[in-house]
């Protein structure tokens, strides 16, 4: 019965905390903080990959937050998804910040979706576009880690006022080998032109907006920069011929003084940018100043 019963219990309660193992949390103080208590900031990797998007973490990867992650992705611990969605989050709001800081903006961040000092009424549509797992991947998991976490994430940014929303519109075209083991050149030749739009996808993005590339973890750059390739590819060849009725001579378009962005930045090509939960801290080191 002991045995029976603790089984039972594992199923309602964590066994242990997916960062550090204590037992009875899914996430303690500790590993909640090193996930979401710090100020998330611009990454790049060295070297970067060409088309590369401006791209935010929250957290380097190292220690719990590593941790953290493979608990989620490896070993599905699918109630870590929500503390990850709040990071992520986090990540794309200083995304926003750093493009539409206004004069004066000190860009200490107060919530999500809000600064101390920073330009308010950003009123333009958010779309959350995960990078896709290979299908394999995915049933040997059994979930889809970086879609489950953009999820959660567009819940936090939605209950912050911010229009958010996932839009899963990009496939792995053709099969590509397994990226343990290769460097950042080797990681972009096996990449290089592997994902799409998939079939009507285009639609979906012409409401216009933000578009913002998420993943878990960026290590080189690889996946987002061929995620952003696959979306930019979709402005260029087809977007302007869907949408030209409705957003002809759609651009970025500011008002003076606040910042605030008024009617679809689809078109151009700065209108991607990406965020993710964690990445390899020496991206971090290159931005310290």
């Amino acid at each position: 019965m002991r045995g029976w019963w603790q089984d039972l219990t594992d199923l309602v309660l964590p066994a242990e905390c997916g960062g550090c193992g204590q037992p009875r949390t899914a996430l303690c103080d500790g590993c909640r903080a090193a996930l979401c208590g710090r100020l998330p900031r611009r990454v790049r990797p060295d070297p970067a990959p060409p088309g590369l998007p401006l791209v935010h973490a929250a957290a380097p990867y190292e220690d719990a937050v590593r941790a953290v992650l493979l608990a989620h992705k490896e070993r599905g611990a699918l109630g870590l998804a929500g503390p990850l969605g709040a990071a992520l989050a986090e990540a794309v709001c200083a995304g926003l910040r750093a493009e539409f800081r206004s004069p004066g903006d000190t860009g200490v961040r107060t919530r999500v979706g809000g600064t101390q000092g920073g330009p308010q009424g950003l009123v333009m549509p958010l779309s959350l576009v995960p990078v896709p797992s290979a299908r394999a991947a995915v049933r040997a998991r059994g979930h889809d880690p970086a879609r489950r976490i953009a999820l959660a994430a567009a819940g936090e940014l939605r209950r912050a006022g911010m229009p958010a929303r996932v839009l899963a519109v990009l496939r792995q075209r053709r099969a590509v080998a397994d990226q343990s083991g290769l460097d950042s050149r080797q990681r972009q030749a096996n990449l290089a032109g592997a994902l799409e739009v998939a079939a009507g996808g285009g639609r979906l993005l012409a409401g216009g907006g933000r578009i913002v590339v998420v993943d878990d973890l960026m290590t080189t750059g690889a996946s987002v920069a061929e995620a952003a390739r696959a979306l930019r590819a979709v402005h260029t060849k087809g977007m302007s011929e869907e949408a030209a009725g409705e957003n002809e001579g759609a651009e970025a378009v500011r008002e003076p003084g606040t910042g605030v962005v008024r009617g679809s930045v689809l078109r151009c090509e700065n209108a991607i940018s990406a965020a993710v939960v964690a990445a390899a801290p020496d991206s971090f080191e290159i931005n310290r100043n």
